[in-house]
Formats: structure tokens, sequence, C-alpha cells
């Protein structure tokens, strides 16, 4: 029997040597997926023998003593089985402890490879990366930004491989499906590169837009692939236009001929520019280099010949991208190009103006147009050539420009450029401070693209926070009021600038006592206004101010707003009867005066207990504040004891509203109206409403 059992632990003993020779193999494969696969069976091994020790310790006996764990001496006998284990366990505390030191050491290297990238010099950062690798295989950005180093040195199936080794590490990186989505596009894979993006977007639906954009580069390359390859067929196939068109470019590069020269040659190849077809040999022929490399442009201070091969060169430009994206594409990433045009937008020469700025309302047509124009043109100078041209050009072309900025403004990119660039707003409210270098319809056109930029939150808080921006807008105002005609241009110029005061004025933290002073007293003077839309802006300007000054309160109650702000009640409109309320809430909570003449324009509260029961909870809150604030004027409670007051608002105090002002403002006025009119406290009891009064005492004390 004992030689029959020594057989069997023999036998397994080999299996347990030729599965742990496999593992052993397979630790050091340099395929990484069955290098894990071995990790993991290792410590699954490592971790069946730990609890087989922990079993022996518990239950190994001897009568009634409970046998303690051996000290393993230092000659370990790897022949057998418990031996053999010990000695790959102590193998593997070893290797973890080196992956450790080997992961600092690839970080560290990680660390270099980006400062090279940084630097430009790629391939040092390669080599940094693939030193990083040699300590760590299985470090997953080590093989995308070497993919990304590769793929600047256009070394593209390369990164194609890290890419792949990248996502054996993480089946999900989305690095490495955009870096291998990059690659397959240089390569001209495009469907792959689309199955890259695409497979991006399954990760991770939140980055849609990054997505988009990529996909939508990939779909531009094929399109452009497909004209050039089409453009050659038709050139070597003799076609008129595509010779002439090689030919003229031919001969344009000879450098050093008279300007007389090149204008007629720009101007026979604006003419040849009638189908994609030239439109692509013009970009294959290296075109937008041999008009850069000529310097055909002036804007000033040069001879007649010089300004019309400069006028020649922007129709030129117009008519080889007019609906052709690559070719746009190709014009603006062009050298020079970022501050060239900004240049020639604010040239004293009549024509190259016009030309500059038509050439610009070309490539914004669409939106791909315009986001290339926001990424590659100096944004800063653009913006300060649009002002300029403002001032200096005729009234079409400087509406053209304001419509331009309008749609570049539009776009997220410019918005983004804008919150981090105090300057640039400046530049804006530049034209809104000197109002009489701008036409009027620019002028409205610059409001309203202010007004647009401050619905961004972190815009519209730099707005605030600017004195510069006020100012403007109050001198405005100003301005307008000094309008002795009135008229529509006024009317709309006074409109625009109330919504964008309208939108800074949600910054409350931003508005002074003194601010809030001047703005007041300009709204109240619109308050006299018979235009509808005047009236309703004035008053929700003057409502979201007024709380920043009691002076600023105390002039408007005494100018006769209250009576104002009750005939918008009366009149109706939610959007009106919203900032009326809230002007009456805001007066009556601070002021007196404000409670007496409340009273006394509505009798027995009929208006403001009719707007407890309107449908906008932000007009409720307001209305019970308002009846808290003004029973506290003698005799108000009492006029109200045989009205439903107390039913509507324990109603409300006790009701589920949204808005927290409609329970609070509504328990607020309850407890007012019982302290004020004790009477009201015997309906209170009747309706069993004293829990929730008592409910509301501790915002009563507050207040």
């Amino acid at each position: 029997m004992a030689k029959e059992e020594e057989e069997r632990d023999w036998e397994k003993f080999l299996k347990n040597v030729d599965e742990i020779s496999t593992l052993v193999q397979e630790l050091n494969s340099d395929d990484l997926s069955v290098r894990e696969r071995a990790m993991d069976e290792a410590e699954k091994r490592l971790q069946h023998l730990e609890d087989q020790k922990e079993d022996e310790c518990r239950t190994t006996l001897n009568k009634t003593v409970i046998s303690p764990p051996q000290v393993p001496t230092k000659n370990v006998d790897d022949t057998t089985p418990d031996g053999f284990m010990e000695v790959l366990e102590k193998d593997a505390r070893e290797r973890a402890k080196r992956r450790k030191e080997n992961k600092s050491l690839a970080n560290a290297l990680k660390e270099k490879g980006n400062e090279a990238f940084l630097k430009g010099d790629y391939r040092m950062a390669v080599q940094h990366y693939s030193e990083g690798l040699k300590k760590l295989k299985d470090m997953k950005v080590l093989y995308t930004n070497r993919a990304q180093a590769y793929i600047k040195l256009e070394e593209y199936e390369k990164a194609l491989v890290d890419c792949d080794w990248a996502l054996k590490c993480d089946e999900n990186s989305t690095k490495a499906y955009f870096h291998m989505g990059k690659a397959h596009l240089a390569l001209k894979n495009y469907n792959m590169s689309r199955q890259c993006y695409q497979k991006i977007l399954e990760i991770n639906p939140k980055l849609q837009t990054q997505v988009k954009d990529s996909i939508n580069k990939v779909d531009q390359r094929e399109k452009a692939e497909l004209q050039e390859r089409l453009a050659l067929q038709e050139l070597e196939s003799g076609k008129e236009a595509a010779v002439t068109t090689k030919n003229l470019l031919q001969a344009l590069s000879k450098p050093d001929q008279i300007p007389l020269f090149y204008t007629g040659g720009m101007q026979l190849l604006t003419e040849l520019m009638k189908d994609c077809t030239e439109q692509t040999l013009f970009r294959t022929h290296n075109g937008f280099s041999i008009i850069n490399d000529n310097e055909c442009f002036v804007t000033e201070g040069k001879d007649e010949i010089e300004e019309v091969l400069c006028t020649a060169v922007l129709k030129l430009w117009q008519a080889v991208c007019n609906g052709n994206e690559e070719n746009q594409r190709l014009l603006l990433s062009h050298s020079d190009v970022d501050v060239l045009l900004p240049f020639l937008l604010t040239s004293k020469v009549s024509s190259i103006q016009k030309h500059s700025l038509s050439l610009l309302l070309l490539l914004c047509q669409t939106q791909n147009g315009r986001i290339l124009v926001l990424s590659h043109v100096d944004l800063t100078r653009l913006l300060q050539a649009f002002v300029a041209f403002v001032s200096i050009s005729e009234e079409k072309e400087a509406q053209t420009a304001m419509q331009l900025l309008t749609d570049l403004a539009l776009e997220e990119r410019f918005k983004t450029w804008i919150q981090t660039n105090l300057r640039a707003l400046l530049t804006l409210i530049s034209i809104l401070q000197n109002p009489e270098i701008a036409y009027p319809s620019t002028l409205r056109q610059c409001i309203a693209i202010m007004g647009n930029l401050s619905t961004d939150a972190v815009i519209r808080k730099q707005m605030s926070d600017c004195g510069e921006c006020w100012d403007a807008c109050l001198g405005l105002m100003v301005k307008c009021e000094e309008n002795e005609n009135k008229d529509e241009l006024f009317r709309e110029t006074i409109y625009a600038t109330l919504g964008l005061m309208m939108n800074l004025s949600l910054e409350s933290l931003s508005i002074t006592e003194v601010l809030a002073e001047e703005v007041s007293r300009r709204c109240v003077s619109l308050l006299n206004s018979e235009d509808g839309g005047i009236l309703t802006r004035a008053a929700g300007v003057l409502s979201r101010v007024l709380s920043a000054s009691v002076t600023a309160i105390e002039e408007t109650v005494k100018a006769g707003v209250m009576k104002t702000m009750i005939k918008f009640l009366k009149a109706g409109g939610q959007t009106a009867s919203r900032y009326a309320i809230k002007i009456l809430a805001v007066c009556t909570n601070i002021y007196y005066q404000a409670r007496e003449e409340v009273t006394r324009l509505d009798k027995r509260f009929s208006l403001l207990i009719k707007l407890l029961e309107a449908e906008d909870e932000i007009i409720v809150g307001n209305a019970a504040l308002c009846i808290g604030n003004c029973v506290e004027v003698p005799g108000a409670a009492s006029a109200l004891l045989k009205s439903d007051i107390v039913k509507i608002l324990l109603k409300l105090a006790g009701g589920d509203a949204k808005e927290a002002s409609v329970q609070l403002n509504a328990g607020i006025a309850l407890g007012k109206l019982c302290t004020a009119e004790p009477r009201h406290t015997v309906q209170l009891e009747e309706l069993h409403g004293i829990e929730i009064l008592n409910s509301t005492m501790k915002y009563i004390k507050k207040t």
C-alpha cells in the first residue's frame, strides 16, 4: 500500500512539474495575452498553496496539540512537490518586486519621452518610450504615446502595431483607437479609419462631438482623393482646361517676373476655375505655394499694378475655394495665411478690403469652413480687423463683417477662446463705447453678438465683472434717450441693449450699489415708453438690480413705479407679471412706503390674492412675499377678514410646489397675518393649520 501511495505521489509530482514548466515558459512569452493568462494561473496556484498551508496549520493535530507551521530550511528540496511550489512562490515574489522597480523606471522614461515630444524631438521620444517598454512590456500608455510619435514621424505602420499592443493591454483604450484612426487615414484606409472612430463612440458615447469631427475629416480626405484621381485622368486624357491649368501654374512658378506677368496669369487661372477638376489640379500642382512664394500681397504704398495683382490673387482664391473643402483647408493651413487675412481686411485699398471680406464670407458659409477659420486664423487679429473694418468701410461691407462675426461667435470654439481672453471682450466693447464710429445697424449687430455670448455662464461672469461693459451699456442708453426722433433705430438699439443688460444682471454679485442706482434710474425713465418690448425689458433689468441698493429702491418707489407695476399685473402676461411682482416684492420687503403704496393701490389685495393662484410658481412665491410685507400696514390684515386669504396661504404653505419660496413665503405671510390680526387665528385653527404655522415660525423669527 505504501508503495502504491508513493507511486501516486510521484506521478502527481511529475504532472506538477510539467504544468509548472509550461507555466514558466508562458510567463516569459512575447505574447502579452499568453503572459497575462500565465500570471493569473500562477497567482491561483500560489493562493491554493497558501490555503493548503493554512489548513495544515489548523488541522495538524497530535492528540490535543496543534502543530505550528514549520520554518523552511535554507536548502529547499525542489524535487518534492511542496519544495518545488516554494521555489515558484519565491520566484513570484521576486518577479513582483522587479515589476514594481521596472514600473518606476518605465514611468520615468515615459516622462522623458513626453518632454521630448513636446519639444518636437519625436525620434528621441520614440527612443525613451521604447526603453520604457523594455522595462515594462504591458504599459499601455507607452504604446499609445509611441504611436503618436510614430504618426508625427509619418511611420504609420509602426503606429498601428503599437495601437494593437495597447489594445491587448486594454481593449477599451479610446486613445489607441484614436491614433489607429489617424494612422489608417494617413495610409488612405478610409473604412478602417471610420471603424476606429466608431469604436470610440461605442466605448464612450460622450465623445460624440470629437468622433463626428474625426469622421468628417475621413470623409473629406476620401472625397479629396477621388477628386485628385479624376483630375489626373482628365489631365492625362489631354482635356484642354486641365492641361492649361497645369501649364499656367508652371509658368507662374518662375521667379522674379514683373507684377504684370503674374497678374495676367492669375486672371487666366481664375477664368479656368469652372469646376472641381481645375480646382483640384491647382491644389495638386502646388498652386497655393506658388502664389505665396512670389510675394503677391500689398495693402498700400505700392503702385497700382501691384495692388491689382493682390486683388487678382484674392479673386483666384475665391474661385479655387468655392465649394472645395480640401482647397479651403489647404489655404487656411498654409504658412502666414493666419495673419495675412486679417492684415488684408484692414487695407486702405478699397478693392483689397472688399475681396478679403468676400473670401472670408465664402469660407464661413459652412460650419466646417467656420471651424477651419477659427482653427487656423489668428482670432485676436481677426477680431481687431473686424472692429477696424466697421469704422472704415461702407455700411454694406460693415454689415457683412458683423454678420461674419455673428456666425463665428455662435461656434463653441469661438466661445471657448473668448472665455480665456478678456482683451477680446474689451475689443468688442470698444464699439459700444464709441457708437459714433459705427453705423446704427452694425452697432445693433455688435450688441446682439455680446448678448449671445453672455448666455454662456463663464463669459457672462467676465462681462458682468467688467466695469467697461456696464459703462458702455449705460452710455448707449443715454445716447438713445438723447435721440429726439425716437425712431425705429432708437427702439431696436435700446431693446438690444436692455437684453444684454438683463443677461449681465443675472450675476447679482457683480452689481455694486452705485451701479444698481444708475441702472435703476435709466430703467425707470424707460417705463414711460409706449413700446411694450422696451417696457418689459426695462422692468426685467430693474427687478434684478434693485435689491443691491436701498437708495435705488427708495428712488424707484418715489418715482411712482409701484403704480406702473400694478398696471403691468392688471394687463397680464407671464413675463411682464413675473418682473412686476418681483419689483413689488423687493420694494415692499425693504421700504415701508412701498407697502403703503401697494395697500392703497390694490384694495384688499384682490390682485395679489389672484396671483396666488397663478401657474407660475415664481409669481406665486413673490406674491406671497409681497402680501406678507403689506399686512404689516395698519388695517390691512383686518380688511382681509372676510376673504379666503388664510385658506389660500395655508394650502400653499402645506403644498408640494417645486419652488421652495412658495411654501416659505406663504408660511411667513400666514404668520404675519395672524400676528397683525389675531381673528385670523380662529379660522386657522378651524382649518387645523397651527401645525403648519409652527413649522414656519423659525423663518418668521429670521425676518
